[in-house]
């Protein structure tokens, strides 16, 4: 999916920040933001516009206030007016400021929502850069089970029925967490990080065949959930092929790749008689040690080596 095709609300950014709306009488539901860029206009209000980027957000600071304070009310008007030309997604001013009533005036002749926030400048721009990477990320969604093992996000994946919401089932009792089943919805927020959530309809169920769907937080509380989790690895659960030649000593590494990026990746085929939960677990424990540099199957090749 291409990150220009993604994009959110005003009216869910004023909700999920908890900002004051100062000009309801604008339709926040028919305004999309696409950029997760803040910029705070200081040489707009200067009245310099070359190379301005009209689609991030506006965030009036201590600064810009300042200045806008020294200015004649003509000309604050003028400005604002220049400013909200551009039809910018909306201008945020903290510190709770209270624009006059010229500023909000040129914000309802071109339809740019006016909100406002107590917070302090440095922390907001921080927040909204933050939270806008995450909702405007690039998105997909896999069929798979997500679950926090020691820290470690694994994605497993395979055929239906293979037997990956039973083993996300084990993983819960034995103290982990889970984060989606089914269907895990996967952003790209930066070039080295992909996180992982389950969608709001199927957030703490799981499907067992010849039980039904369960709640994982009505069984086993809040400890045994979580939001959002980093994918770390990804575990390929199959069908036992005896004619299929399987990894044995992990000397290599494979990777899959999701949005760009390549996550380490383990096939495991699957017998009866497997404990899934355990395997998963030293998948999971083995993947942080390779992470602090521990390599099991160099230490035994070193091992051999010198035995010879």
């Amino acid at each position: 999916m291409n990150n220009t095709e993604i994009s959110i609300t005003a009216a869910y950014l004023q909700e999920t920040m908890g900002f004051t709306n100062l000009t309801p009488e604008i339709d926040l539901e028919s305004i999309r933001i696409i950029s997760y860029d803040v910029n705070r206009p200081a040489l707009q209000l200067t009245g310099f516009f070359e190379r301005f980027d009209e689609r991030r957000i506006q965030l009036i600071g201590l600064v810009e206030q300042q200045y806008i304070d020294t200015l004649s009310r003509d000309t604050v008007i003028e400005r604002f007016g220049t400013l909200a030309s551009y039809h910018v997604p909306c201008i945020v001013f903290s510190r709770d400021y209270q624009p006059c009533e010229g500023i909000l005036e040129q914000c309802r002749i071109h339809g740019v929502p006016c909100l406002r926030s107590p917070q302090k400048t440095s922390d907001l721009s921080s927040e909204l850069i933050r939270w806008l990477k995450v909702e405007l990320a690039p998105c997909i969604t896999l069929h798979g089970v997500l679950v926090d093992v020691y820290g470690e996000g694994v994605l497993i994946m395979g055929d239906s029925g293979v037997g990956k919401s039973e083993a996300a089932l084990e993983l819960v009792k034995r103290g982990h967490r889970l984060v989606s089943d089914d269907v895990v919805e996967i952003r790209k927020v930066s070039d080295v990080t992909l996180v992982g959530q389950a969608p709001r309809v199927t957030k703490n169920f799981i499907e067992l065949r010849g039980i039904g769907i369960i709640n994982i937080r009505a069984l086993f509380g809040f400890e045994a959930i979580k939001d959002t989790q980093s994918i770390d690895m990804v575990i390929k659960l199959e069908d036992w092929d005896k004619d299929k030649e399987y990894d044995r000593l992990g000397m290599t590494d494979n990777y899959t790749e999701i949005l760009g990026k390549k996550v380490k990746c383990h096939e495991i085929p699957i017998r009866p008689g497997r404990n899934l939960a355990i395997i998963v677990e030293c998948a999971a424990v083995n993947n942080r040690a390779r992470k602090m540099n521990y390599n099991a199957p160099e230490e035994l090749f070193k091992r051999i080596n010198s035995n010879l």
